[in-house]
């Protein structure tokens, strides 16, 4: 803050002498510190959220031949419009368009997709329960940084898991991506892509849905 310095001259009579202002910087000093404080702890405290996202391998080769996915451990999952959501297990082939398989329905609710995921995921699920159970233990003793990469390496041997493929529909929302992802990581799902939908499996969930395909076209034109 700023200060006027006063001098005393003979007969005990003060006068004030102008000076140039002096400015105490005590208090930004102490504010400056503050604020320094407050940064390193906010910046400490707020982590980036990154969601993990299970991508296929790239084929080297174009004429290789794809691997096989066994059908008996495929589960197919379709972002419906409206929130809704269906899936299938197995596969379908474009022949069997006169036949195809009903889609059954289900939510993102716990007791919905995150049941039937856990359900299939048993195997793999009790394993990663284990192991996260004989951390917190002690009974084996790992570094935090760790418990991921052991996790990943459970995840990486598993050959009992279901093999999700999500397909979404013409009018699914974007939020439903993010709901989907969560769930493939709070059920442990090793395997798990996303697919373009197949135009028989549109016509899937339009019959699912009730959706009458002209409708549907003339309301998007």
């Amino acid at each position: 803050m700023a200060e006027i310095i006063q001098e005393e001259k003979e007969g005990g009579k003060k006068k004030a002498k102008k000076h140039a202002p002096h400015i105490d910087m005590t208090p930004m000093v102490d504010l400056m510190c503050l604020l320094i404080t407050f940064f390193m702890l906010t910046t400490a405290f707020s982590k980036a959220k990154v969601m993990e996202i299970v991508l296929p391998e790239k084929i080297k080769d174009p004429n290789a031949e794809p691997p096989r996915i066994s059908a008996s451990r495929t589960l197919n999952i379709v972002l419906g419009p409206d929130n809704k959501l269906y899936y299938y297990p197995g596969s379908v082939k474009p022949e069997d368009f006169n036949n195809l398989p009903p889609l059954a329905e289900t939510d993102y609710s716990p007791t919905g997709i995150r049941q039937l995921l856990l359900e299939r995921n048993r195997t793999l699920a009790k394993k990663i329960a284990e192991f996260n159970a004989d951390v917190i233990s002690g009974k084996i003793k790992i570094p935090q940084d760790s418990v991921a990469n052991e996790i990943r390496k459970l995840k990486n041997i598993d050959d009992t898991g279901p093999i999700v493929l999500i397909k979404a529909y013409k009018a699914a929302k974007y939020g439903n991506f993010v709901d989907i992802l969560d769930e493939m990581n709070i059920c442990g799902i090793a395997r798990y892509t996303f697919v373009d939908i197949a135009w028989y499996e549109e016509k899937m969930v339009e019959t699912a849905a009730g959706i009458n395909p002209s409708a549907a076209a003339t309301a998007q034109n």
